[in-house]
């Protein structure tokens, strides 16, 4: 089975460029462990192929070559803090129509050229001070995120209600120490919640 990991900077997680089957520090690394620990006698491929900085604009330039060329069985998705973060600066906001014809073309052509089930994780932000104010455009592109789910996701992991969750009674600086890209701890836990969405997506299947 092939797994295909792709996003900006949380999924890169300092991989080597150089072979798209190492799978950096972040949650890929982990959700492939408890995956395979979960599924001895199964065969899996993963692939990294997440850039740091990349925007859902930049999935779109990347659709041939590191989408549809791959031809993954199951493909995840998680992408959207960039549109938001590289424009926070004079709030010079990204048009959440524009957002989401973004991600619509990326959905519907894995739908259209591949057979890849689709796994969508929805970006988050946790409550760091400097960056609250992220809240203004972010919270309306994780809307468009869940409408688009419900049209083109296999499953979807809510992930912005799950590490809220997470952060109440412990420290955000637990999970991560900018609020945006996990540390080992936040890593691991996304991970797990990967592996336990993998679990239900193979069992709706009959796998």
């Amino acid at each position: 089975m092939k797994i295909l990991f792709q996003g900006d900077s949380i999924t890169d997680a300092d991989r080597d460029r150089s072979d798209y089957h190492n799978l950096g520090e972040g949650y890929p690394f982990y959700a492939a462990k408890f995956i395979k620990e979960e599924n001895p006698d199964m065969d899996f491929e993963f692939i990294n192929l997440g850039i740091s900085g990349n925007q859902t604009k930049d999935l779109v330039d990347r659709l041939q070559s590191d989408f549809i060329d791959i031809q993954p069985d199951l493909v995840s998705i998680h992408i959207g803090v960039n549109d938001t973060w590289h424009r926070a600066s004079n709030r010079a906001w990204l048009g959440n129509d524009i957002f989401e014809a973004n991600y619509r073309k990326v959905l519907s052509e894995i739908k259209e050229k591949t057979n890849a089930k689709i796994l969508m994780i929805e970006q988050f932000l946790l409550p760091a001070p400097d960056k609250e104010y992220f809240r203004v455009d972010l919270n309306g592109k994780i809307d468009v995120e869940r409408r688009l789910a419900r049209e083109f996701a296999d499953y979807y992991i809510p992930l912005d209600g799950i590490m809220a969750q997470a952060c109440v009674g412990t420290d955000y600086n637990h999970w991560s120490a900018d609020g945006v890209h996990p540390n080992e701890n936040g890593s691991e836990f996304i991970g797990r919640v990967y592996a336990d969405a993998f679990k239900k997506i193979t069992e709706k299947q009959g796998g």
